[in-house]
C-alpha cells in the first residue's frame, strides 16, 4: 500500500466521555455542525485539533496531576513519548471542555463557581488561541490527564482532503459534572448504550461517522461499567488505525486494515449491492459502506 499522501496530517485528540448507567453504561455523542469541513452533520465524540500552545511542555508540567514518568507509562509509548502524549492529553482536556463542557481537572466540586465560569467562559465568540491556557494559569487550575485513558490511535485515510493523526483516549464522567454543546461547532449531544447508539445508526436517527461505529462496537463486548473500567487499564494504543476510502458507483466504501483487501491493489467493489450485507448492530465487519449518507457496516 502507498503510504504517501499530498495532504498533510494534523495532529488531534478525541475523547470517549463513558458513565454507569442502570443497565451497563453510556457514551456521550455529539453531532457536528452540517457546516463542518469534516465530518458535518455526524455524530462523533469530543475532540478536535491540537494547538501549538497544547504542546508548551514547560507551561503544562507543573499543571497538571502527574508527573513526567506517569504520563509515560499510562499515556505513552515507545513511539510515543512522553511530551508528545502530554500535550495530545492536554488537547484531549481543552477539546473536551469547549465542545461538552466537561473539564477534566482537580477539585471542579470545590470550585464551583469557577467552574461555571469556565463553561460559560468557552461559549465566548472570537476566543483567541491561547484563551484555555490563560486562563488555567489565571486561576491556578491543575489539569488531570492522569484521568485520561488510551484506547486507540486512528490516521485518516489517504485520499481524504482532510487528515488527522488522532488519538482516542477514554475517560469516565465527573459526577459533579453536565454535558452542555456550544451550538457552534455541535448542534447536539445524548448519551446513549454503544448498542443502542449503532441501531440508532442503521435507522438515520444518530448518523455515526465511520471511526465512531467501529470505537462504539468495541465498547459494546464489554457487559458492565466496572469491566470496561477495569479493560481500560491494561489497554495499549496499538498499532494506529489507518481505513482506506474507495469510492464506488454505489456510495463511498471505508476498509479497514483488517480487512484482506486493505492492502490490495486491485479489487472488485464497484458494482456491488451492499444492502442485503449490512450487519447487525455489535457484528464483526472490515468495511463500511455510505448508504446516502448513513455509514453502515457490511460483510
Amino acid at each position: 500500500m502507498n503510504s504517501k499522501s499530498s495532504v498533510p496530517l494534523r495532529n488531534a485528540s478525541t475523547v470517549i466521555l463513558a458513565r454507569k448507567s442502570h443497565d451497563g453504561f453510556e457514551i456521550y455523542l455529539l453531532q457536528r455542525s452540517i457546516k463542518s469541513g469534516f465530518m458535518g452533520g455526524l455524530y462523533v465524540f469530543p475532540g478536535g485539533v491540537a494547538e501549538p500552545d497544547d504542546f508548551d511542555t514547560d507551561f503544562w508540567i507543573s499543571r497538571i496531576n502527574i508527573d513526567p514518568d506517569q504520563i509515560d507509562q499510562n499515556l505513552g509509548s515507545p513511539t510515543f513519548p512522553w511530551e508528545k502524549a502530554l500535550g495530545f492529553s492536554i488537547a484531549a482536556i481543552r477539546e473536551t471542555l469547549e465542545e461538552s463542557a466537561v473539564f477534566i481537572a482537580e477539585d471542579t466540586d470545590k470550585r464551583t463557581t469557577e467552574l461555571e465560569e469556565i463553561r460559560s467562559f468557552r461559549l465566548c465568540p472570537d476566543l483567541s488561541r491561547s484563551w484555555f491556557k490563560t486562563w488555567v494559569a489565571e486561576k491556578n487550575w491543575i489539569l488531570c490527564p492522569g484521568h485520561l485513558k488510551k484506547w486507540s490511535h486512528w490516521i485518516t485515510p489517504e485520499s481524504m482532503k482532510k487528515r488527522f493523526d488522532t488519538r482516542f483516549f477514554i475517560a469516565f464522567m465527573p459526577t459533579e459534572q453536565t454535558c452542555a454543546i456550544d451550538n457552534r461547532e455541535v448542534m447536539n449531544g445524548i448519551w446513549l448504550s454503544p448498542l443502542k447508539a449503532l441501531e440508532k445508526n442503521l435507522t438515520s436517527e444518530i448518523p455515526l461517522s465511520p471511526p465512531t461505529i467501529v470505537t462504539l462496537t468495541q465498547l459494546s463486548r464489554f457487559d458492565s461499567f466496572d469491566e470496561l473500567k477495569s479493560a481500560c487499564t491494561a489497554r495499549t494504543w496499538g498499532d494506529p488505525i489507518i481505513p482506506r476510502l474507495v469510492r464506488t458507483g454505489n456510495g463511498p466504501v471505508i476498509i479497514e486494515p483488517w480487512d484482506p483487501i486493505w492492502d490490495k491493489q486491485e479489487y472488485n467493489l464497484h458494482a456491488k449491492n451492499f444492502t442485503p450485507e449490512i450487519l447487525r448492530p455489535g457484528s464483526d465487519f472490515s468495511k463500511i459502506w455510505c448508504d446516502n449518507g448513513i455509514w453502515k457496516p457490511v460483510k
